[in-house]
């Protein structure tokens, strides 16, 4: 993890190339979260995109099918391993809730041979097209 000491302008300029420089990848369909009490895990399966727990239920995140829960559109970054993305998540978080009014979550991952970590984004799915519109407006600078 890097340490930046920089004024905010200096941290939204270095987070506008981050974000144009980053493998953004929107998934297709919706996502939920669904979950269960910690005596009866949930199957990896290759559709599953996250598994996490806390003291007393699994929770993860997997496609919605006919769920009546709550629907998400989901959307990931993978960063350049040159890059320093620190801030990224409360930088983009606040450039979304500005822009479309939503708050959003993240959950991240580690992979090595695909520049570090990553994260997966979610927005109410019904935002899918303005989600989109934003990254777009921000990946172009």
């Amino acid at each position: 993890m890097s340490i930046s000491r920089e004024s905010p302008e200096e941290t939204g300029q270095r987070l506008r190339a981050v974000v144009a420089a980053a493998r953004l990848h929107i998934l297709d369909g919706e996502w939920s979260f669904f979950e269960a009490p910690l005596s009866e895990p949930p199957a990896l399966t290759a559709d599953l995109l996250a598994v996490v727990r806390d003291d007393d239920r699994w929770s993860w995140l997997a496609p919605a099918g006919a769920t009546g829960g709550e629907r998400f559109a989901v959307f990931s970054f993978h960063f350049p391993p040159e890059m320093d993305n620190s801030g990224f998540v409360g930088w983009l978080a606040t450039e979304l809730k500005r822009r479309l009014g939503t708050g959003v979550f993240v959950i991240c991952g580690q992979n090595s041979d695909r520049g570090g970590i990553y994260d997966y984004w979610g927005c109410p799915a019904q935002l899918r097209a303005e989600a989109t519109e934003v990254l777009g407006d921000l990946r172009a600078g």
